[in-house]
């Protein structure tokens, strides 16, 4: 995992902010990744949507800039589906869905040394993941969520299932907020995923650092 060993890696998944252009507003979103970060964001994964998609070149670009932000700050950053992106641009990885490449060709391709996620429901789903070479899960959507229309609910004890099949971390995706990230507590995961819980908010880092203290205390650890 290049960069970082399994221990380093299940810490950096504490706060997963997944990026969506949609809440902007004219802001860059290079400098909202940088509020997440300030506000303590853990790990970084580049998503584009289809109706929000830049060109290649101008997504290079920002990439590029979002890239250097998670090296100055310290943590993972990873591309949403596209392996080809992450290789170009030579992010930490990627995370890829059960509708996208096989976990098995994505690390043939990606080579020993790189991140891969994949997204799981089922403790079938998880542990074939794990057996091709995944380095860690998005279980979800632990609840509802209108970030991903074709998203569907995965319950407390399917995800108590999955963290108990599998050796490699596991982090909660989907409809996760402040106001519900405690409910999560005791399901064996070691972080949260989020996209609107950070992104959608007129102050981005004051959501980051919020949702970062609420998920320590749901993780039954202390800051460091």
């Amino acid at each position: 995992m290049g960069n970082w060993n399994r221990e380093e890696l299940k810490k950096a998944l504490q706060l997963y902010a997944v990026t969506d252009r949609h809440w902007l507003n004219g802001r860059r979103l290079a400098d909202d990744v940088e509020r997440a970060l300030r506000g303590g964001a853990t790990f970084i994964q580049l998503r584009e949507k289809d109706d929000m998609k830049l060109e290649h070149d101008a997504f290079l670009k920002e990439a590029a800039e979002i890239k250097a932000l998670c090296r100055r700050y310290k943590v993972p950053f990873v591309i949403d589906d596209d392996v080809q992106l992450a290789l170009e641009i030579g992010a930490d990885g990627v995370h890829v869905g059960q509708s996208d490449m096989e976990t098995g060709l994505v690390r043939s391709r990606l080579g020993k040394d790189r991140i891969i996620g994949v997204s799981t429901q089922t403790v079938e789903e998880a542990l074939l993941a794990e057996s091709r070479g995944a380095d860690y899960l998005g279980v979800g959507a632990v609840f509802p969520t209108g970030s991903k229309a074709d998203a569907s609910e995965v319950s407390m004890d399917a995800l108590c299932a999955i963290c108990r099949a599998v050796s490699i971390p596991v982090v909660a995706i989907g409809g996760i907020k402040e106001e519900n990230v405690m409910e999560l507590a005791g399901s064996g995961i070691v972080g949260i995923s989020v996209i609107s819980a950070i992104f959608s908010k007129e102050d981005v880092e004051g959501a980051a650092r919020a949702l970062k203290n609420r998920t320590i205390r749901m993780l039954g650890l202390s800051e460091d």
